[in-house]
């Protein structure tokens, strides 16, 4: 029997604080058991050779919704497999009740192993859950999904307060399937995790938000209809405009303020809005907030893609302008944005149909988590790799409590992926190994690609190819 179960020899490892050796890893009990000069490749069962190729940790894409729009199940076998592809080990997905998802709502301690059921054995990359309390009894269950669960982070959505954009009504109920949605729910939701975060000092115990405010998106979706209805992704953000996120950080963060709470704003979309987290950070010293982007947010923008047609870049928040890019990038080079995930939501193209309005939001992503920023970041912009790193592996696992990932130290969880950075690309909706059957990302050219993935310890992509069966773990954060 081999001393170790694989040896990924003759890579440059990217190491904590940004250092990098020339060395080889190896594997034993699906941690990282060793960083030698040189390990023989006798001594282990299975070996990577990694020579000229950067060896770094799998990305942790901790912006996901398995299940949204397709059965949980299949969801988890064909997204996760899709993470691989970008060097992604570890996904952390959203789930909720009401419309979507599981399409009914009730206690999580019920639900919540129905889902877990689901994706047992399914998902190629380890995995946890993010949950979305609806009701004020689910709200009561926090402690409970904390200490049973190990469920640590939890949402709110604050585009549902007080309007249902889906059926135009003015009561979201119908969608949520829950109470009343607004800020009275958010200051209860609050106030209770940071209860439960006085009984769990050693966690962080946060709420991840998305930042639209509803009421204002109600006028200017009413005004951009009335100027013409046009059927455009651009008309999407104008009812939608980065005043809406500015607002709603304004009210999250002023509510953290008072109640204490860990908050994560996710995916800011806009100069304004990352403008505006920026300056509640500031302003709010005493709270720990965290703020997240997305890639589509980072390099897409809907002039772009609405002269390539169609509606498959429709996300919320919208996809805005190529100068909202830019400021966005910026704010990430220089550390103002704490990490970058996909937002990864599988969303089949007929979902789309060709009307804005009724159009279903979001696309997968995951499979370009590393290719992008390695290409637009690094390449193109000159950003550090180890900030790349940091930004979509060390950043996430810290703030979610994983704490066995995002570092290629012995002891941690062998979860890494080994990058060409000299690999030249073009994307295209099979490179992706998604069930989805479109690309808002199709034709664009990428350098540096994942070329090997390991899971713990397991080689689940090698040579650009998916090998094995999915062996990913849920992963109890408490």
């Amino acid at each position: 029997m081999a001393l170790y179960e694989l040896a990924v020899k003759n890579g440059t490892i990217m190491l904590p604080g940004g250092s990098t050796m020339r060395a080889d890893l190896a594997v034993r009990d699906g941690k990282v058991a060793s960083i030698a000069a040189d390990i023989p490749a006798a001594e282990a069962d299975d070996v990577l050779d990694a020579r000229g190729k950067a060896v770094l940790p799998g990305a942790v894409d901790a912006h996901f919704h398995l299940g949204i729009y397709r059965d949980l199940a299949v969801d988890a076998y064909e997204e996760t497999r899709s993470s691989l592809v970008g060097g992604a080990t570890t996904v952390v997905s959203y789930f909720r009740t009401g419309a979507h998802y599981l399409n009914k709502t009730g206690p999580y301690l019920d639900l919540f192993p129905e889902v877990l059921a689901a994706v047992d054995g399914k998902a190629w990359t380890d995995y946890g859950f993010h949950l979305a309390p609806m009701t004020v009894a689910q709200i009561e269950e926090i402690p409970a999904l904390v200490r049973d669960h190990g469920v640590t982070s939890f949402k709110y959505y604050m585009f549902y307060k007080g309007f249902d954009l889906a059926s135009n009504s003015r009561d979201a109920r119908a969608f949520t399937m829950g109470d009343e949605y607004d800020l009275g729910h958010l200051f209860l939701l609050m106030e209770k995790i940071s209860e439960a975060q006085a009984e769990h000092p050693h966690l962080r115990l946060s709420l991840s938000l998305h930042c639209e405010q509803s009421e204002l998106m109600r006028v200017f979706i009413d005004r951009v209809k009335a100027a013409g209805d046009a059927q455009t992704l651009k008309a999407y953000h104008e009812g939608r405009p980065p005043l809406t996120e500015r607002v709603a950080i304004g009210e999250a963060t002023t509510i953290a303020s008072h109640t204490g709470t860990n908050i994560n704003l996710l995916h800011l979309s806009s100069a304004d809005a990352a403008a505006a987290a920026v300056q509640a950070r500031r302003a709010y010293p005493h709270i720990d907030m965290r703020f997240e982007t997305t890639l589509h947010h980072l390099c897409l923008d809907h002039d772009t893609l609405d002269a390539r047609g169609g509606l498959g870049g429709k996300v919320n928040p919208p996809i805005r302008t190529s100068a909202d890019n830019e400021a966005l990038w910026e704010r990430f080079a220089a550390g103002e944005l704490d990490w970058v995930a996909s937002d990864h939501a599988c969303c089949m193209e007929e979902l789309k149909g060709d009307q804005v309005w009724p159009a279903t939001p979001g696309f997968g992503g995951t499979a370009l988590l590393y290719p992008v920023l390695i290409s637009e970041g690094h390449v193109k912009r000159g950003i550090p790799l180890a900030r790349i790193v940091e930004a979509v592996s060390t950043n996430p696992a810290r703030a979610y409590n994983l704490t066995s990932k995002g570092n290629l130290l012995p002891g941690y969880d062998a979860d890494l992926t080994v990058v060409d950075l000299d690999k030249t690309q073009t994307v295209t909706t099979e490179l992706c190994r998604s069930g989805q059957d479109h690309c808002p990302f199709e034709d664009v050219e990428l350098t540096g690609w994942p070329i090997h993935t390991v899971v713990g310890g397991k080689v689940r992509f090698r040579d650009g190819e998916v090998v094995g069966e999915p062996s990913g773990a849920y992963l109890h954060r408490g």
